[in-house]
């Protein structure tokens, strides 16, 4: 799909990706934690990801090494796969070498340019599996996410002055005293959003709610920085709702499955995980706290909505403010492409509204300008509101880190 509103100012897209490097994990991991840690082990030609002695499964590819072409499965995501064409014949590789802005900051901004993209929100690939899979080792987590923030900053940097990538470093709240510490560290090195898992906390005795009050120090002082949490799609342990239902529980970035997986599970962590901030009180006390849904789609909201609104009417005693108005307010939320982009307007309101392209993923856009065209049209969508979903809401996201940013005009 090519993009059907050239735009006159340069877009921001929250949802941009970097594929690892081998040593992103190990590179700064102190060498008592290595068997602990993530391992990248080789066995002839496949190399293998270890986490905590035990192989994994979220990225079957660690190496990267044929890589999937951005966007070649638009198709199958939008649901008009042609009759009679098998979706698998749609997965399209390349080679890693061919593409160095996948891994490298200076090659990347020059693909910016190019794609009429003034900042990008730097996330991770294979590091959204990697919590899920040391939970039962807490020590290891903290230290081997805090070497993966030293790796990020070192090759991406989490926000230098030129203001074009902002790469958002990962914050575990399994230690509750260490994340505080590490969110000094990132805060202190420039971060201006920080990664955190939508999921339970792992706990040493049981998982918490991340709208427990153990929690609150990370969240203030993120208030306090201005500095806004985002929740990307991750192994959030969810398999383990199919597993009830006779499934294998375990996460597998790609090849076949049981289409049941994704039915039971969907967008349920991103959906609990909203409901634990609000249903716990997160923005009550700290209304100053921003956050943002990427790649988590937007359809979950509705059901949000509506199971809010249920507790609220049968727990009154236990709100202080509107759990509703909390989520209008405090959240921000990217849609997939394919989602109803005026439905999600109509629900939160167009101001909360974001763009991401998911590039240079296979399952995203191949050409991020493209989200333009599964923006509705005048009169539903005003040329002021689609500068607000592809530039104007990001910024009043970041808010004052990013003021001094200038305008670029567009036509890159």
């Amino acid at each position: 799909m090519t993009a059907d509103q050239p735009l006159d100012y340069q877009a921001i897209d929250v949802d941009n990706h970097y594929y690892e490097p081998l040593d992103a994990f190990t590179r700064h991991l102190p060498k008592e934690f290595r068997s602990r840690g993530v391992q990248m082990l080789t066995d002839g030609k496949r190399t293998y990801a270890v986490f905590g002695g035990v192989v994994n499964h979220f990225i079957p590819n660690p190496a990267f090494d044929p890589i999937i072409e951005p966007g070649c499965l638009d198709l199958l995501f939008r649901g008009e796969i042609p009759d009679g064409v098998d979706p698998a014949s749609l997965m399209k590789v390349d080679r890693l070498a061919d593409h160095p802005e996948y891994q490298n900051r200076d090659a990347r901004v020059a693909i910016l340019d190019k794609q009429n993209l003034e900042t990008v929100f730097m996330l991770p690939t294979f590091a959204c599996g990697v919590e899920e899979g040391l939970k039962r080792d807490i020590e290891a987590t903290m230290v081997s996410l805090h070497a993966f923030n030293l790796w990020l900053d070192e090759d991406w940097g989490f926000n230098r002055s030129d203001g074009r990538i902002l790469a958002a470093p990962i914050i575990s709240l399994a230690d509750p005293e260490k994340a505080v510490d590490e969110v000094e560290f990132v805060l202190d090195r420039g971060a201006r959003i920080v990664c955190v898992r939508p999921a339970p906390v792992p706990g040493a005795v049981k998982p918490r709610s991340l709208g427990d009050p153990a929690h609150d120090p990370v969240w203030a002082r993120l208030a306090e920085a201005g500095v806004p949490v985002v929740f990307h799609l991750s192994d959030s342990g969810y398999m383990a709702v199919p597993a009830l239902w006779g499934g294998s529980g375990v996460f597998r970035g790609f090849g076949k499955r049981d289409p049941l997986d994704m039915v039971l599970m969907d967008d349920r962590a991103i959906h609990d995980t909203l409901a634990s901030m609000i249903v716990h009180q997160v923005f009550t006390r700290h209304p100053d706290l921003k956050v943002a849904s990427i790649e988590n789609g937007s359809y979950f909201v509705h059901r949000l909505i509506k199971r809010l609104k249920k507790s609220a009417n049968t727990a009154p005693y236990h709100y202080k403010e509107d759990p509703v108005e909390q989520l209008k307010n405090n959240v921000w939320i990217a849609p997939y492409y394919e989602d109803d982009v005026k439905l999600l307007a109509d629900t939160i309101g167009v101001d909360k509204i974001l763009f991401g392209s998911d590039w240079p993923h296979g399952e995203g856009l191949a050409d991020p300008m493209a989200f333009t065209a599964d923006i509705p049209q005048f009169p539903e969508f005003s040329a002021e509101d689609t500068r607000k979903v592809m530039r104007d809401n990001a910024l009043t996201l970041v808010g004052s880190s990013m003021a001094s940013v200038p305008l670029r005009s567009g036509g890159a």
